[in-house]
């Protein structure tokens, strides 16, 4: 049983925990510090993150350096066309005895990376959804409980879009984060040279057990947050709806579709996460704005106006916080 004397002193300890789990990660991972801290904000948050960056970047190393620093269970899950719903989350096999029994399927681990989830019909995507959200699987009529901490992160290649099968809205919305991975600087991409090319990089430590994680997870939700800092996180999610009255001039122009309530939710409880990882006892409007772009960018719709005049999506977020 972990106990702490106060969750003051429990969140001091969950700093420390951080800066360790930090310098873990960065013995194998260079470089992708905002990454790695938007994924960290996304476990710590009982979120899921969708990664989207070309190939090479180390998304799939990153996923399993963090599983490994937080001593829990990884699966990777490569998403291919003729991939079935049942090769995700297990299926039934008649055995020796002549009675049915469950083989449970990659999906019962704690971290899941699903490999370019756009690669697989809606189907099979629709597999993992009732796994991210109800934290269960069913076949033929019985219910598994997924372990916790259970974390999806899926991988999407923004390049090669042919043959692929872009996620609905409805399902990108149930990830918290969008993460975009972008290129290495020169020197960390030096960096990453030499460490790739000589011996062979070290092992991660385990800095945390499952029931810390659960722990702190469960304190990230119990930190104080200020009215005003409610009221802006519901404002600047109302302002991207351009058929409310109080939308955006930005998102009047050049958006079809605005961020719903979970975007307002995943605001607040990101902004609390992020607070707490720099100490703070209570989030600001400043950890909003910094969790706000990884939130809205993949529930925000852009139309034709917008793709002509060239605007990115990144650039209204901009205008909304400004």
């Amino acid at each position: 049983m972990i106990q702490y004397k106060s969750d003051v002193e429990a969140l001091d300890a969950f700093v420390e925990k951080y800066k360790v789990f930090k310098k873990e990660i960065s013995r194998v991972i260079v470089g992708q510090d905002e990454v790695v801290e938007g994924l960290i904000i996304a476990i710590f948050s009982k979120g899921h993150g969708l990664l989207v960056g070309v190939p090479g970047l180390a998304k799939t190393l990153m996923v399993n350096t963090i599983a490994k620093a937080l001593g829990l269970s990884y699966s990777r899950i490569q998403f291919t066309p003729d991939l079935m719903p049942s090769d995700i989350i297990g299926t039934e096999i008649l055995d020796e005895n002549r009675k049915f029994r469950f083989v449970k399927g990659p999906v019962f681990a704690n971290i899941i990376l699903a490999d370019e989830i756009n690669r697989t019909p809606p189907k099979t995507q629709s597999a993992l959804l009732e796994a991210m959200q109800e934290k269960a699987v069913t076949v033929a009529g019985h219910s598994y409980t997924l372990q916790e901490p259970f974390f999806v992160l899926a991988t999407q290649n923004p390049i090669e879009q042919e043959g692929t099968y872009p996620l609905p809205e409805a399902q990108l919305d149930r990830f918290m984060f969008n993460i975009w991975l972008d290129y290495p600087s020169f020197d960390e991409e030096i960096n990453i040279v030499k460490s790739t090319t000589a011996e062979l990089p070290d092992e991660p430590e385990v800095v945390l057990e499952r029931e810390e994680i659960i722990f702190f997870q469960n304190l990230i939700r119990k930190i104080p947050v200020p009215d005003n800092v409610y009221q802006y996180a519901v404002k600047l999610v109302s302002k991207t709806r351009p058929q409310e009255e109080q939308c955006h001039p930005w998102a009047k122009d050049y958006l079809t579709w605005g961020a719903g309530p979970r975007a307002s939710q995943y605001l607040i409880i990101g902004a609390k996460c992020h607070a707490a990882i720099r100490g703070k006892y209570s989030p600001d409007i400043e950890d909003i704005q910094a969790v706000a772009p990884s939130i809205l960018r993949h529930r925000i719709v852009k139309n034709y106006k917008a793709e002509a005049d060239g605007i990115r999506v990144i650039d209204i977020i901009d205008e909304l916080l400004k």
